[in-house]
């Protein structure tokens, strides 16, 4: 059920197919924080210091078979990092969470948690031991759902989170997540990675998220984890949570609550795109020169035209492939061209310099293109 105003997200590209059809459940966008007077959408977002010592990343990975982690150590060694996010503009706030993943106080958290106050708004981080400091926003990547902070006291005599890699992860191994559910701060729980590789589109206030890649747990995350760590069982950040599904009540709206199906942001994703907003505050994703609209499969037999993409405009690198404004993209890298997202989820996986293999239609005749990604200007 579409919860604050936001359009029920379309029919997910590819990767979104295996984003399994919840039957009567809902994604909720786990919009993270508990905004006040201003969420709605088909997914809830749920998720709504001191020293320059780097929490230990110690240990190796979970054992195969292993149930669960040994949660007391993890939580011993990772709450230090971790920080409750507050955010305010006017009437509106919200809370979320967050991790310390650099010295001098950047704290990597989702861009829902912390976008009600961009533009003129505040924002103030919780410590572990209960103390707090203001915090300002070096960048934001909506596109992604990720945003990097910087705490004015730089987070001294805090550990910065120890850093694992999304790409060892394996179905069934255990994770435990961290942050502020409901605004209680220092916030454990544990469970498994349910699936891997999910395509999640958030719909958020006035964007969409993309969560790609996404990692699937059964580890229980509600409004206030967005942005919180999911750890592996030595401690190290392997995936940033980002959403939940919940369950549709009687009157057809999706409850706020864990169902034990909650989505985080891979830490492979998310790193490079953190060390570029802290470089240059822009996330730096490159360009297509594209502009398309969805032709839906009835228009296209109502028409004759083929199913696909409409090409709307060509520039740059669309215009050097030899596209042209009116051709309709039928594939995309071999696939089956059906929704837009599949074009912005290309940028978002991919570099200036990499390409993207297009099959298109113009006047009825064929063809194949190339299209190299260049740097956003």
């Amino acid at each position: 059920m579409v919860q604050a105003g936001s359009p029920p997200p379309a029919p997910a590209p590819e990767p979104a197919r295996s984003l399994p059809r919840l039957g009567r459940r809902q994604l909720v966008p786990a919009l993270a924080g508990l905004v006040v007077g201003a969420l709605v959408t088909v997914l809830i977002f749920v998720l709504a210091r001191r020293g320059d010592s780097t929490a230990s990343a110690a240990g190796s990975p979970a054992d195969r078979g292993t149930a669960m982690c040994a949660a007391v150590p993890v939580a011993e060694q990772v709450l230090p990092a971790v920080v409750t996010i507050s955010a305010q503009r006017g009437a509106q706030a919200g809370t979320g969470s967050g991790q310390v993943i650099r010295q001098g106080g950047y704290i990597l958290t989702n861009d829902h948690v912390i976008s009600v106050a961009a533009g003129g708004g505040t924002v103030s981080v919780q410590y572990s031991d209960g103390s707090t400091s203001a915090a300002t926003i070096v960048g934001r990547d909506p596109s992604t759902d990720l945003a990097v902070l910087k705490a004015a006291d730089g987070a001294e005599g805090f550990p910065t989170i120890g850093l694992g890699s999304s790409a060892d992860l394996e179905v069934g191994q255990p994770v435990v997540a961290l942050g502020a559910p409901l605004g209680l701060s220092s916030t454990v729980t544990s469970g498994i990675v349910s699936a891997l590789d999910r395509y999640v589109p958030v719909p958020g206030d006035g964007v969409t998220h993309h969560l790609v890649g996404a990692i699937q747990t059964d580890a229980a995350i509600n409004p206030g984890n967005s942005g919180g760590a999911l750890v592996d069982c030595a401690g190290r950040l392997v995936g940033v949570n980002a959403a939940i599904a919940t369950v549709p009540n009687a009157v057809g709206v999706g409850g706020g609550g864990s169902v034990g199906l909650g989505f985080a942001i891979p830490i492979d994703l998310a790193k490079p795109i953190a060390d570029q907003l802290i470089a240059t505050g822009k996330p730096g994703h490159p360009t297509t020169g594209l502009q398309v609209q969805e032709i839906p499969p009835a228009v296209a037999k109502a028409t004759g035209a083929p199913a696909g993409l409409f090409v709307l405009a060509a520039e740059g690198p669309a215009a050097k492939a030899g596209l042209r404004k009116g051709d309709v993209i039928t594939e995309i890298d071999g696939k089956p061209a059906v929704s837009s997202e599949q074009i912005v989820v290309a940028t978002l996986t991919r570099a200036a310099g990499d390409t993207i293999e297009l099959r298109y239609q113009r006047a009825g005749t064929a063809g194949d293109a190339t299209l190299t990604l260049a740097a956003a200007q």
